[in-house]
């Protein structure tokens, strides 16, 4: 039977062993510590997400919103794999009783102006 002396040691062994996690940011935060936000761009796995930079640390920050306005007549679904599916916003505004203001518009998503609600977890970035 193992001691409990022997088994905490080799916890603190094994963590200490343990390779260092890179830690998320919130985008918040990162927008309060002045922090440029780029162009809308897919990240490795394909979703859309913003480079967020100081100059000498960089972020990869996931769009979070599945919906965005294109014009008067059209918006997108915006699937986790990047794929975008065209919709009719007439149709869609019918079906949930008009505009919904907290839809951001995708202008606005592409050029980097963005709102916390419409962003994701931050991770470091290569």
């Amino acid at each position: 039977m193992l001691s409990f002396k022997w088994l905490v040691t080799a916890t603190v062994i094994g963590v200490a062993a343990m390779p260092t996690i890179a830690q998320a940011e919130s985008f918040s935060k990162l927008k309060g510590q002045d922090y440029a936000i780029g162009k809308l761009t897919k990240g490795k796995a394909g979703g859309y997400g913003w480079v967020v930079s100081n100059g000498s640390k960089r972020f990869f920050c996931r769009l979070d919103a599945s919906l965005a306005y294109v014009d008067k007549k059209e918006m997108v679904s915006i699937l986790a794999s990047g794929r975008l599916i065209k919709l009719d916003r007439a149709a869609f505004e019918a079906s949930i009783g008009g505009p919904d203001p907290s839809i951001p518009q995708w202008s606005d998503l592409q050029a980097g102006r963005v709102k916390p609600a419409d962003v994701g977890s931050c991770t470091p970035a290569a």
